[in-house]
């Protein structure tokens, strides 16, 4: 039995051979980083195997680098709580590769991964329902990536006049700011607009 995190983390590499790219003990924590295409065989190991003994599933998440060919990270979390130890599991992806649905071997990932596709646009190959969880009917984009506007590309407001709620374009109007670049300790030359209200 693998008593240390680095151990563990060498036993999981030789037992699973080219379906674990490498690992890493960090903090305190154990990361492997598998392969997408072997991720349902990688996580039946860590589940089913007596020295792991992973048999709680915490959640998936994504991460995006845009900067990078394969531009997301899906993670997810284990728990053996038997054994009380916590695992993450790496695999990367791009946005027209699917992962590998891993409802198969928990369940509980099937909202997490329509959450990753939501915000992420992660594919998932094999889910039975993979459709937006979070965002609206009819949202454009996902709103989690590096890349997508602050202000999302519509806003959503109750018209009074038609009796519904209306989608319309962003339409950012602000006027352009002069900054004075005077120390706010020092005080403006100028009124600032409001403090004429103050009392004096």
């Amino acid at each position: 039995m693998a008593e240390t995190l680095q151990e563990l983390g060498e036993y999981i590499a030789s037992e699973l051979g080219s379906a674990v790219t490498g690992f890493k003990v960090e903090f305190g924590e154990l990361s492997v980083m598998a392969e997408a295409a072997h991720i349902i065989r990688v996580l039946s190991f860590l589940r089913d195997d007596a020295d792991c003994g992973f048999v709680c599933f915490i959640d998936i998440c994504g991460v995006d680098y845009p900067q990078r060919e394969k531009r997301f990270d899906v993670v997810y979390h284990l728990l053996a709580p038997y054994k009380n130890r916590r695992i993450r599991v790496k695999v990367e992806t791009d946005e027209d590769t699917a992962v590998p649905s891993v409802i198969s071997v928990f369940p509980a990932a099937n909202w997490f991964e329509r959450e990753a596709f939501d915000l992420y646009g992660v594919l998932f190959s094999g889910h039975p329902d993979l459709r937006r969880i979070l965002t609206d009917y009819g949202f454009s984009g996902h709103p989690l990536r590096k890349d997508f506007p602050l202000t999302g590309y519509v806003e959503v407001r109750w018209d009074d006049e038609v009796k519904r709620v209306v989608y319309e374009p962003v339409k950012l109007t602000q006027e352009f700011r002069a900054f004075d670049y005077l120390s706010p300790w020092e005080g403006t030359d100028y009124v600032i607009p409001g403090d004429e209200k103050a009392k004096s």
